[in-house]
């Protein structure tokens, strides 16, 4: 019989809350996948449509592309992935963000981060959520578009660090990729996108657990969901000839205010307009008046009747 609702269990709801991450499921076979992989490629080079008029070398150009190429507007809609999330979040869910993050032969393992506001770059949040509500961040659900090992820089975890931000995004931090480049911390060289995450640490003599920490190995095709609160990194990437390629999408309760009060995305030493974004609501009908909605793809796709529930 076919599986029509994958909302988590009550179980699954218990470890996710004292975890802070649940998975990997599955979502694409491996072939289903490598096709799917080859064809996003060669439509990501079109920019005809993308949300965001920057330099290519700015990370910035990786964001929101569910928002003009079809197969990653499907993907954030797909009923395995909003069914767990609308478990978590409540019936009203949005997409606010996506994002590609490769990992390439030989780069630097991605510094130990937790994220509330996504305040980190600017200073100025990003995501705000009713005041007194328990918990912020996002819910992130990572797919892999190829395996993630340890050798090629898999995703690495802290269980349960999620309750508590070692953080405090309202700092900011510099942009300077020169600087803040395969600098060793811990184990191993890590950078953050050209930030160094470590300048906002509220405890300056603290670190991170690393001894606790858990490597998430992943199949092309399978996903995992953590709270953006959890205390994630990433292994540097030891191989030769093995891209790490993940596609993470960013959900919250519509009741979220994103980008408040600003008409710019403010990161990687720039300022992008906002004029082409919108959430996308995957789940329910309700989100908060101020945001910028989406109703159609930037390719012109219809966005609402995508969830089957």
């Amino acid at each position: 019989m076919e599986i029509t609702d994958f909302s988590l269990t009550e179980q699954e709801l218990q470890q996710f809350d004292r975890d802070g991450f649940i998975g990997p499921f599955t979502l694409y076979e491996p072939e289903e996948m490598k096709q799917l992989h080859k064809t996003i490629r060669a439509q990501l080079f079109n920019r005809t449509h993308a949300p965001y008029d920057a330099p290519l070398d700015v990370a910035i150009t990786n964001y929101d592309r569910h928002l003009d190429v079809d197969l990653l507007t499907r993907h954030v809609f797909r009923k395995e992935i909003v069914h767990r999330v609308r478990s978590i979040l409540g019936p009203d869910v949005i997409c606010w963000r996506s994002e590609f993050i490769p990992k390439y032969p030989g780069n630097e393992g991605t510094d130990w981060h937790q994220a509330d506001t996504f305040a980190h770059a600017s200073g100025e949040p990003q995501l705000v959520w009713p005041e007194g509500e328990p918990f912020g961040g996002a819910i992130n659900v990572w797919t892999g578009f190829t395996d993630a090992t340890e050798e090629n820089g898999c995703m690495q975890f802290i269980p349960g660090s999620h309750k508590q931000m070692n953080y405090d995004e309202s700092r900011g931090m510099i942009f300077d990729p020169v600087t803040n480049n395969n600098v060793v911390k811990g184990q191993y060289a890590r950078g953050f996108n050209g930030y160094d995450y470590t300048t906002l640490q509220k405890d300056k003599s603290w670190t991170p657990d690393e001894a606790s920490a858990v490597p998430i190995v992943m199949k092309a095709g399978q996903f995992v969901i953590f709270r953006s609160m959890l205390m994630h990194s990433s292994l540097p990437n030891s191989t030769t000839d093995k891209t790490r390629l993940g596609y993470v999408a960013r959900y919250v309760p519509g009741r979220v205010k994103v980008y408040p009060d600003t008409d710019y995305v403010k990161e990687f030493g720039g300022e992008y307009r906002l004029d082409r974004f919108g959430v996308v609501q995957v789940a329910g009908t309700f989100t908060d008046p101020k945001n910028r909605v989406a109703s159609k793809s930037l390719s012109g796709m219809d966005l609402k009747p995508l969830v089957i529930y």
